[in-house]
């Protein structure tokens, strides 16, 4: 749990949605793909533990980047429906990462990226290796088989240099620059770690 870890680690955390709306709880994320019963069910009851915050969200067109030193973007398929798309979004991005501070995005989150954009119109993650939640993740969950397009597939077209673990569900996460992402899931933890831990040696 990302925001648990971050937490623990002393962070002040900021949450923010497109026009300061209330995040909805991706089910799938909670399905049996994302982790075993005994881990879902400490998940469920952390999402409890901070609904006040989750409820109240700032407005992400009011987050100014240079402000913090790190932005995390969530998984879940928020990021396909509402973000692929969405220039406020594409813009933070692209700032964030043009800035060298850290920027994570975690399983569908990438698909965030696909809205920004550099001034001559060029897409800022082009080289950069990166990963995201594969299509034979997407194909494993009931939802991914009527998906109009693949994560996987739209970062490479856009050219990414995507990678991948061996073998589905298992963690996997890539660091390329001051661009830290995570396949799936079970990646969470490990990319919320690397990031702190990387922080806090910047820190010193």
């Amino acid at each position: 749990m990302p925001h648990k870890i971050f937490s623990e680690a002393g962070a002040d955390i900021t949450i923010a949605t497109p026009g300061g709306k209330a995040p909805t709880l991706d089910r799938l994320s909670m399905s049996r793909t994302a982790g075993l019963p005994s881990k879902l069910r400490e998940v469920a009851r952390y999402l409890d533990s901070i609904q006040s915050p989750l409820n109240s969200p700032e407005a992400l067109e009011n987050i100014d980047p240079d402000q913090f030193d790190a932005v995390f973007y969530p998984g879940g398929r928020g990021p396909m429906e509402d973000l692929a798309d969405d220039p406020v979004s594409g813009a933070l991005l692209t700032r964030t990462l043009h800035s060298g501070k850290p920027l994570a995005l975690l399983c569908h989150a990438p698909a965030a990226t696909l809205a920004a954009k550099n001034e001559d119109g060029i897409w800022p993650f082009a080289g950069y290796r990166m990963t995201g939640l594969s299509n034979a993740e997407e194909k494993l969950n009931g939802f991914g088989r009527k998906a109009p397009w693949f994560l996987e597939d739209r970062l490479r077209e856009g050219g990414a240099d995507y990678v991948k673990a061996r073998l589905p569900l298992l963690p996997f996460v890539v660091v390329d620059r001051n661009l830290y992402t995570g396949q799936n899931p079970t990646s969470s933890e490990r990319l919320a770690k690397r990031l702190v831990a990387d922080l806090a040696d910047r820190a010193r």
